[in-house]
């Protein structure tokens, strides 16, 4: 229901003004319009100004309160991972609390404690090879861990056994067309090593 046909509504039963009548009727359109305009704005602001329901320029803002921009592909990654920045905190410098804000930034790693005092092991239990878009991944587990602790890295390639496994002839590989880079980290969509 327009605010113009919501205006009529309330003024009819009042008997006083000639809700249909050529004046009236134009000033309630002109006015039901500008409350329509104004609704579709509030409801605007109500959705961008909740992380939560923020769609557009509303996690545009927040991002743009951020050093790094998280890497997310979709709306809904990208408020994870906004939320997931924004609950940094002095208290959550505890290897479950890093992991859990790594993780709430789209990014599939793995942070562990190492042997070696003042350094921990970062690895991507999901993703065989280097992951694409590296350097950007770098920048925010970097961001994330504190500055004290040394960071290593730590990749994992398949092995020929397990490509013999997935692939069991050169038919095979030939027929996926991949590049020595992907063979070198393939892994069955669907499967993970």
């Amino acid at each position: 229901m327009s605010y113009a046909q919501y205006l009529r509504q309330l003024l009819r039963p009042l008997g006083v003004y000639d809700v249909e009548g050529r004046y009236l009727s134009g000033e309630l359109e002109a006015e039901g319009l500008a409350l329509d305009g104004v609704e579709s704005v509030l409801d605007e602001l109500q959705r961008e100004a909740n992380l939560a329901t923020a769609e557009d320029w509303g996690l545009e803002r927040i991002a743009g309160l951020l050093r790094r921009r998280p890497p997310a592909s979709t709306t809904k990654a990208m408020r994870e991972a906004l939320a997931a920045l924004l609950r940094i905190s002095g208290d959550n410098f505890t290897l479950e609390a890093i992991n859990d804000t790594i993780a709430g930034c789209g990014v599939i790693a793995r942070v562990d404690e190492t042997d070696e005092p003042g350094t921990v092991e970062v690895w991507f239990p999901e993703i065989p090879g280097i992951p694409p878009a590296f350097e950007e991944i770098d920048k925010i587990i970097s961001d994330i861990i504190p500055a004290h602790l040394l960071i290593r890295y730590r990749f994992w390639f398949i092995t020929w056994e397990q490509l013999e496994q997935r692939l069991p002839t050169w038919q095979d590989i030939e027929e996926k067309h991949l590049t020595w880079e992907q063979l070198q980290s393939y892994v069955e969509p669907g499967t993970q090593t």
